[in-house]
């Protein structure tokens, strides 16, 4: 059952995936907006543009059919009246065209949005296996492709009767009209019969679009596994993390080593616990810490420090508050002033001491006075 439920397709894609579908062109598309959006506004721009098309057309006629007698007989007349042709009807068959295009642009757009994707137009072998071709031809998406081709069928056809019922009169009595009226009438009649049955199209698209939402969904859905995995190569495995952040630590350990040797004084647990503290009043008006560890780094510390000759103090309470309560490169707190000062004061003595230029300090008490919140 574990194994059942870890290779079910359950989880929602996740941002990953679905950019990767899309590097790949796989995006969600309906044919069926495309379509509408063509057939819609070829109809829209016949009806808006159709007026100066038939003003164009009409003075054509009336160009191509009006010659005198010197015409008639003129061999090149028929070649110099196709210029004229093309200048009246190309700029309003330009625009309608130009109308088209965008709008058919709009709408393949408009689910999906614009996507240029180089990895679909590479060649694949399965796109030219006959084995894999039979398999599209027969399976679901072509069933459902099949379905939507008969839906659409039906309700064009359906949509073409209930419009030539509608309209079945007003057909007949063109014959009876007079010129141009008729001519006229029949336009209209034709343009909105037209525009009415590619409306008769957006039934489809309204069922279309969820399901290519809905679809796309469903192919890009992962399993338990898939989503781990991803997981896995995006952050990083653990046992990588875990090398990485151990290295992390190591090199600060390393930058945190080299400090020591300028410390002026190493505060011991005695231990347990080491502290290295520098005083430099053109770096911060107060003491601050420039190394710290326990066990095994505060041995590390205490040996470079003896091979340096810093000094070491051994103040149990003070270097357990500096350790919890102070960063790295920080100053102490304000409450472990005179207690720090202290310990400064006697090193710097100390090293006098060892100079020959004055007096041997008192040592300094193991237990220093510290406030009950910096108690550790």
């Amino acid at each position: 059952m574990a194994e059942e439920s870890s290779g079910e397709r359950s989880e929602e894609p996740t941002g990953r995936r679905l950019e990767q579908a899309r590097e790949k062109g796989q995006v969600a598309r309906s044919k069926e907006l495309g379509t509408a959006t063509v057939l819609l506004s070829a109809a829209t721009g016949f009806y808006m543009l159709g007026p100066g098309i038939a003003m164009a057309l009409a003075r054509v006629f009336e160009r191509v059919f009006t010659m005198d007698r010197a015409q008639i007989y003129d061999t090149n007349h028929m070649f110099n009246v196709w210029g004229v042709v093309a200048g009246e009807i190309a700029w309003p068959i330009l625009k309608i065209m130009l109308l088209i295009v965008v709008v058919a642009f709009m709408g393949n757009v408009a689910l999906g949005g614009m996507n240029f994707s180089t990895q679909a137009m590479m060649p694949k072998a399965s796109k030219m296996s006959p084995v894999a071709g039979f398999k599209r031809m027969f399976g679901v998406q072509a069933l459902v492709e099949l379905t939507k081709g008969i839906a659409k069928f039906s309700v064009v056809a359906l949509a073409a009767y209930l419009l030539l019922s509608h309209y079945f009169n007003d057909i007949m009595l063109l014959s009876s009209d007079h010129l141009p009226g008729n001519v006229y009438h029949a336009l209209d009649l034709l343009v909105w019969m037209f525009i009415l049955l590619c409306s008769s199209v957006l039934l489809i698209v309204v069922i279309d679009v969820p399901f290519q939402i809905w679809n796309h969904n469903k192919q890009l859905k992962m399993t338990k596994q898939e989503v781990k995995d991803e997981y896995k190569d995006t952050e990083g495995k653990p046992e990588v993390k875990g090398r990485v952040r151990q290295m992390q630590r190591e090199l600060a350990q390393r930058r945190m080593m080299a400090e020591v040797p300028n410390a002026d004084v190493i505060v011991v647990n005695p231990e347990h616990y080491a502290v290295a503290v520098k005083y430099d009043v053109t770096r911060s008006a107060a003491p601050f810490v420039i190394a710290k560890g326990v066990d095994d780094v505060a041995f590390k510390i205490r040996e470079i420090a003896r091979a340096h000759n810093i000094a070491i103090v051994s103040a149990p309470p003070l270097a357990r508050a500096i350790y919890h309560t102070t960063k790295l490169d920080q100053q102490i707190p304000e409450g472990l002033f005179t207690a720090v000062a202290q310990v400064l004061a006697y090193v710097f003595q100390l090293r006098q001491y060892q100079k020959g230029r004055g007096r041997k300090p008192i040592p300094i008490p193991l237990n220093q006075p510290i406030p009950d919140e910096l108690k550790y």
